[in-house]
């Protein structure tokens, strides 16, 4: 098993972060746009925890579909899987994210991902995720900020 370590820091309170992950359907209200993975659509499937967002990238042949698995608004805690075809070699996949306050203002997201990969596909995997979650980080960076 293979795992990513992030986390980001903002300069804002834990709820506007929180309002743009507990709408699991919307990625693309905070998702950057014209990124190297750049949503083209996304399809949902159910409501709530055990829904699943089937996000169409471009240049991708298929959706990058996920399942979330947890959400726990109480502590900021959320958990997702990638299901069915899953990109870059990746097997199996599964990430837990949490935001919390910060002593000196604001707050930090960390995020840990779980990811078993093809034999010898592990790097593309690795880098496919390093990717999508510094395009996540920054979007809701972006999202979050004061117009």
């Amino acid at each position: 098993m293979e795992t990513i370590d992030v986390h980001h820091d903002y300069n804002v309170q834990p709820d506007a972060l929180w309002k743009f992950i507990a709408d699991f359907g919307d990625i693309e209200a905070w998702w950057p746009k014209g990124a190297a993975i750049d949503i083209e659509r996304v399809e949902l499937e159910g409501e709530g925890v055990g829904m699943t967002r089937h996000i169409y990238n471009a240049g991708m042949p298929t959706p990058v579909s996920e399942r979330l698995d947890a959400l726990d608004p109480d502590n900021w805690r959320w958990q997702l899987s990638i299901v069915g075809d899953r990109p870059a070699g990746l097997q199996r996949y599964q990430a837990t994210g949490r935001i919390e306050p910060r002593a000196e203002g604001g707050c930090r997201i960390t995020y840990h991902g779980e990811f078993e990969a093809e034999p010898g596909r592990e790097g593309e995997a690795r880098k496919f995720l390093q990717g999508a979650y510094s395009l996540m980080l920054q979007g809701l960076d972006a999202a979050t900020r004061p117009a």
